[in-house]
């Protein structure tokens, strides 16, 4: 048997967290940005989280986006996040900057994985950037969601997530998360909600890829550390929810 060691601490770590107005983000800012690299070479001013920035090139890559697609915004620090905040409520008023910029330390790009992606033209808005929904930006939603990324905040999901439409922000959540949570149409928010239905591997919900049998649950957390005992044959990941527990992902070939 695999020991999993789950720390209370790491509860506030992981690419599943959850950053809103309700849980803020509580990782060491220091900590974030040692894990930050460019998105890739031609656009080495915007920085995300290392497994962020791999998976978007490959999405990129494959859909042969040639520049059609450019980064925003990516990493922003709290001080960063404090000025845009403060900044926009200068420029456009309170009413339009609380329904499209979080405050400092509600906002995912502090976890630097979040990206703002806008179609690539003479004047992007760097808060509100183009990003359709037909060719290649459909494309690129498409593969999106086999690659770990969600569109954060979607059309009908205000109530829930607090923050206006925002086709053009991306938050990167892990596969087979991003599958599930695009499939279902949840909010991220929905998404915690429904994985606390499962409390266990025997009580776990089953998503199969290829020869591959993924399980999903939640273990909610009781003490500075507990342990999990699984099958030598299942891989895993973990992720804190940023609030009480974690989200515990097996992996399993079937051949």
């Amino acid at each position: 048997m695999k020991t999993i060691v789950l720390q209370k601490e790491d509860m506030y770590r992981g690419n599943l967290i959850l950053i809103n107005k309700k849980y803020p983000i509580r990782i060491n800012e220091q900590e974030i940005m040692d894990n930050l690299v460019a998105v890739d070479n031609k656009y080495n001013k915007h920085l995300v989280n290392k497994n962020t920035a791999k998976a978007l090139r490959n999405i990129l890559n494959k859909i042969n986006s040639e520049d059609t697609i450019v980064p925003v915004s990516g990493f922003r620090s709290k001080q960063e996040q404090s000025n845009l905040y403060r900044n926009s409520v200068i420029e456009n008023g309170l009413e339009f900057t609380q329904k499209f910029v979080a405050k400092p330390d509600e906002s995912e790009h502090q976890s630097g994985m979040a990206i703002d992606l806008g179609e690539n033209k003479k004047d992007i808005d760097f808060i509100c950037p183009d990003f359709p929904y037909d060719g290649i930006f459909k494309r690129f939603r498409e593969e999106a969601k086999k690659s770990g990324f969600i569109e954060r905040y979607k059309e009908g999901k205000e109530a829930v997530t607090g923050i206006s439409k925002e086709p053009w922000h991306f938050r990167y959540v892990g596969y087979p998360h991003s599958a599930i949570i695009e499939e279902k149409g949840l909010a991220l928010e929905e998404y915690h909600d429904f994985i606390r239905k499962y409390t266990s591997v025997d009580n776990s919900y089953k998503y199969k890829y290829k020869n591959n049998i993924i399980q999903l649950f939640f273990i909610r957390s009781t003490a500075d550390i507990q342990v999990l005992h699984v099958e030598d044959d299942f891989k895993y990941k973990v992720s804190g929810n940023n609030h009480d527990g974690f989200i515990i992902t097996l992996f399993k070939n079937l051949q």
